[in-house]
């Protein structure tokens, strides 16, 4: 029990009050006759001694009640029972308890709308505290205490580093921070991402403090991921793209470095026929299965990517030349060993693939230009098979660049020309024909003849301005007048390319339409082996032309595989045998044999025959005998100009070469 004197003492601040146990006041001091507090006006009943205090509205005539808070003492003084009440006026206290509690109400309800929570860490204590909405954020019930070593569990393991070495830079120089990291949630499994920002300050006492925010952006990360892979993925295979594939590439050039390893270019030998033929949709199954294909025969390590169209690539890191040629060897084995399932039967894929080594000095574009040569080479060589750059190759595509630029200039600068060689009948000798020759004469040293420029030509794109400025000259000359009037015909060679031209056909014939000139006065000339690369396209093209009336030859007939089948499915008008079965047709042995079949099989169906390199008088009769209708070669008549032999025909009026018999 206190006594009155020491309750006296504390009297200054606090109004007292002393009442008798039948409520009256014994005693009171200044502050609560200033309060103006009257006895009753005391929750008496609701405030026990020794009990908390409690706090009540006090009436207050002058304005709006205020709030007392009252706490109760039990007294002993000289024998009575009494009880002191402690008074205080706590409205101004109670006021700003409120608005604390509103802007904790309204920072966690902000909290809330931005999916952002709060925490604060005493660093001298290790405690932590967190918001609601973070404790509810990570699963966590409300209340729960933390501190760091705890925190410290929840994060990826893999992150704790880089969080402690950002906190500690942060600490150290007070500058504000930033990181993004993964952590578990409560039931320790399910994992989000964080992205994390705080600032570093000191409390009264000098202690340092990190107060920070922490935003769950798990569900952007994932869109950011997906958006990556997207842009770094192809959609159709999802292997690595170009732009990856290449940066795979260039981490392995370090500028300055020694870089170890290899690139492999790879290409769907004759895709065009597998999309022509059989459909876009089959290509694509053709790409998606090379792709699960190659991934399996790949070494570990190696990134293999879709470069576009069917070209894939593979950056094989650490490997030797050797290494890589062999890699490249096995994919080959695997593609053609394994067909491709369709719904009625298997398609069997060849690969052709260029690799080259990595070395140093070397740039991106430098390796690709590498590959890309060693890829021509394989293709050069027949296809369905690998070759690795060496530096000759780069030789070879400087000359093969030259020839074509040699080539287009001639061509820009009329500097190309036609040389007309005749086709005789072997029976009356008459000119029935002249096969158009190009030929280069721009002057220049050294000289360059047809067999040194066509073959690179045709592998490029000017082929085809080639091809139609063949037939332009060819038709523009048959619709000479004396041309006409000496009823000349000629005949031209045409590429694989231009055969394949999708629209060539009707082009050539309306050439000849647009210049007056008979259909029939132009003949087309396709070789064996291009004819058997794409039959689609030669009976297409044959149809085009035979409806219009000219003709098509099959030329070389006999160099490549001299199947029958082709002339049997091919609607040809004219069948050019091949001078390696004619040379020597009249001497015995197999070629009169082969001619004889040739002629049998071509009359049989209605087509023509010319024997070329007819070069020796004896071949005229022997020829004859064997019913080939007719012949070409430097006996029968050398190329001569095309301006000069129109100009002949204009002075003579007819057309003149060698009889057969002389």
């Amino acid at each position: 029990m206190r006594t009155l004197p020491a309750v006296a003492a504390d009297a200054a601040s606090t109004a007292l009050m002393v009442l008798r146990p039948d409520g009256r006041c014994l005693w009171s001091n200044e502050a609560a006759r200033r309060l103006g507090v009257r006895p009753e006006d005391l929750p008496v009943t609701q405030v026990e001694p020794g009990g908390p205090a409690v706090e009540a509205p006090w009436p207050d005539a002058a304005g709006p009640a205020r709030w007392l808070q009252v706490r109760c003492h039990g007294m002993d003084h000289e024998g009575q029972c009494l009880r002191l009440y402690e008074v205080r006026d706590v409205t101004v206290e109670r006021r700003e308890r409120e608005q604390g509690r509103n802007h904790r109400w309204r920072l966690a309800h902000i909290e809330q709308l931005a999916k952002v929570g709060s925490w604060e860490w005493d660093v001298s204590t290790g405690a932590i505290v967190w918001s609601d909405v973070l404790r509810q954020m990570v699963g966590l019930p409300p209340g729960t205490a933390l501190d760091y070593p705890l925190y410290r569990k929840l994060l990826h393991p893999d992150d704790v580093a880089m969080i402690e070495r950002t906190l500690e830079t942060a600490l150290r120089t007070g500058t504000p921070f930033s990181f993004t990291h993964r952590m578990y949630l409560a039931d320790r499994e399910t994992l989000r991402v964080f992205e994390c920002y705080g600032e570093v300050f000191t409390d009264g006492d000098g202690a340092p403090r990190v107060l920070g925010t922490a935003h769950d952006i798990t569900e952007r990360r994932r869109a950011q991921d997906e958006l990556t892979r997207l842009a770094e993925h192809d959609p159709l295979t999802d292997l690595p793209n170009r732009r990856a594939l290449l940066a795979r590439l260039d981490a392995l050039l370090v500028p300055g470095g020694d870089p170890s390893g290899a690139l492999l270019l790879i290409d769907i030998d004759n895709f065009k026929d597998i999309n022509d033929v059989h459909g876009h949709g089959v290509g694509d199954d053709v790409l998606r299965v090379l792709a699960r294909l190659l991934a399996h025969h790949l070494p570990p390590g190696t990134v293999l990517g879709r470069l576009g169209g069917d070209e894939f690539a593979v950056v094989l890191p650490d490997a030797s030349a050797g290494d890589a040629l062999a890699v490249a060897e096995g994919l080959c084995n695997a593609a053609v060993g394994t067909p491709v399932p369709l719904t009625d039967a298997g398609l069997r894929v060849t690969l052709s693939i260029g690799a080259a080594s990595l070395r140093p000095g070397d740039s991106r574009d430098m390796v690709l230009a590498h590959a890309d040569l060693a890829l021509y080479e394989a293709k050069n060589a027949g296809r369905n098979r690998a070759r690795l750059y060496l530096p000759e190759q780069y030789r070879h595509a400087v000359q093969r660049v030259n020839v074509v630029t040699r080539v287009r200039t001639a061509l820009d600068e009329r500097r190309m020309q036609l040389d007309a060689q005749p086709i005789v009948d072997l029976l009356t000798g008459e000119v029935v024909s002249h096969e158009l020759l190009i030929r280069l004469r721009d002057g220049r040293q050294p000289p360059l003849p047809p067999a040194d420029f066509l073959p690179t030509v045709e592998r490029d794109d000017l082929i085809g301005e080639l091809d139609r400025w063949v037939v332009a000259t060819a038709t523009s000359a048959l619709a000479d007048p004396s041309a006409v009037a000496a009823g000349m015909c000629f005949d031209v060679n045409i590429s694989a390319r231009s055969m394949e031209s999708p629209g060539f056909g009707d082009w050539v014939v309306g050439r000849l339409r647009a210049a007056g000139v008979e259909a029939g006065r132009l003949g087309l000339e396709v070789t064996e082996t291009a004819a058997i690369t794409n039959v689609a396209a030669v009976r297409n093209l044959a149809r085009t032309l035979r409806n219009a009336g000219c003709r098509l030859s099959l030329d070389d007939f006999g160099a490549g595989f001299g199947s029958f089948t082709y002339l049997k499915h091919l609607p040809f008008s004219t069948v050019k045998i091949a001078g390696d079965f004619v040379r020597q047709a009249d001497r015995g042995g197999a070629d009169p044999v082969l001619i004889d079949a040739v002629v049998r099989a071509a009359h049989g169906l209605g087509m023509q025959t010319v024997a070329e390199s007819v070069d020796r008088e004896p071949l005229v009769p022997a020829l004859r005998r064997l019913g080939v209708d007719a012949g070409q070669g430097f006996h029968l008549g050398r190329p001569v100009p095309l301006d000069i032999l129109l100009g002949s025909v204009r002075d003579d009026g007819q057309v003149c070469a060698r009889h057969p018999d002389h």
